[in-house]
């Protein structure tokens, strides 16, 4: 990814382990603040970058008033409203923060609006939704456009597919152009990992790499509702197990010279499939690592349309 020149900026909601806000980084957007509810991944972002204004906050509660005329207002709303998972029940979800975004756009009149979730929002069941945000947007001056992305099509080792809301203010921006997508074959499991895999001297390795020969299924966070950390639910572990990976769980280390049979992931190792940067750090134990790394934007596919929304504004 080519680092943008930083001369935009941005009010980022909801910014986890910090994909999106890497993402935005390479793009050209600061952060005047980043807003968390969950306490380790304010760790992490303070962790990494310690000039940025981390607030600890629930954004149902959040008085964004301070930030009015932002360029960007950003956020990865919680999924499970609009998720299979999560039983879609959309804005009957007492986890939809579609109304706190849209009250934060009151108080900070953002030139533009990046939203991402996931892609059980643009089904045919959600378009009385979206036209509700919609209307609501429009009534604040905006022009909305919906979309839809997979990872793998822009370089990540990863098929995961994640819907985005991007709002224009009316008059004030360029017309938005979605980022073309690469179309080249993702690199697979196995390549990304072989050096990882390898790391504690296993010499099946080699021949793990070989055999991982394709991109990895969607990694699933999980929620604070469940236990600790694995790689998602028995269709998702299947596919796991046809790349030679055991998702019953996360390894601690990588495999020892001498072991026997099917590798589980490290955080280290799912955090390289999300395009995290290896030099990135997650704060708290096991289970909370896992679960900023899992519950994600991957870096690369929020540096391509943070870019474009980024284009508009210029």
């Amino acid at each position: 990814m080519k680092k943008l020149k930083s001369n935009f900026s941005s009010l980022e909601l909801c910014a986890g382990g910090g994909g999106a806000a890497l993402g935005l980084e390479h793009a050209g957007f600061i952060p005047s603040a980043l807003v968390e509810l969950d306490k380790h991944a304010c760790a992490t972002l303070r962790l990494n970058r310690p000039y940025w204004n981390v607030i600890e906050a629930d954004m149902r509660r959040f008085d964004a008033t301070y930030w009015s005329g932002v360029d960007l207002l950003s956020g990865g709303l919680p999924c499970p409203p609009f998720s299979i998972a999560g039983k879609q029940l959309g804005p009957d979800d007492e986890r939809d923060m579609f109304p706190s975004m849209l009250r934060i756009v009151k108080e900070t009149r953002p030139r533009a609006l990046l939203i991402e979730n996931v892609r059980g929002i643009l089904s045919s069941k959600f378009d009385p939704f979206r036209a509700e945000v919609d209307k609501r947007l429009n009534k604040e001056g905006f022009d909305t456009y919906w979309t839809g992305f997979n990872a793998a099509h822009f370089g990540v080792p990863q098929n995961r597919f994640r819907a985005f809301l991007v709002a224009l203010r009316r008059g004030e921006t360029n017309p938005l152009q979605w980022p073309i997508t690469t179309q080249e074959v993702a690199s697979s499991v196995g390549a990304t990992l072989h050096d990882l895999m390898a790391a504690g001297g296993w010499r099946g390795a080699d021949e793990w790499a070989q055999n991982a020969s394709a991109p990895a299924p969607t990694i699933v966070g999980g929620s604070h509702k469940h236990g600790g950390p694995d790689l998602g639910p028995t269709r998702a572990k299947r596919e796991w197990a046809e790349l030679g990976v055991d998702g019953m769980g996360i390894a601690d280390m990588p495999p020892e010279r001498d072991f026997k049979g099917i590798p589980r992931l490290t955080v280290r190792m799912v955090a390289r499939l999300q395009s995290f940067p290896d030099s990135w750090e997650f704060a708290g134990g096991k289970t909370h690592k896992y679960r900023q790394v899992g519950n994600a934007l991957p870096v690369r596919l929020a540096y391509n349309v943070a870019k474009a929304v980024r284009s508009c504004l210029e």
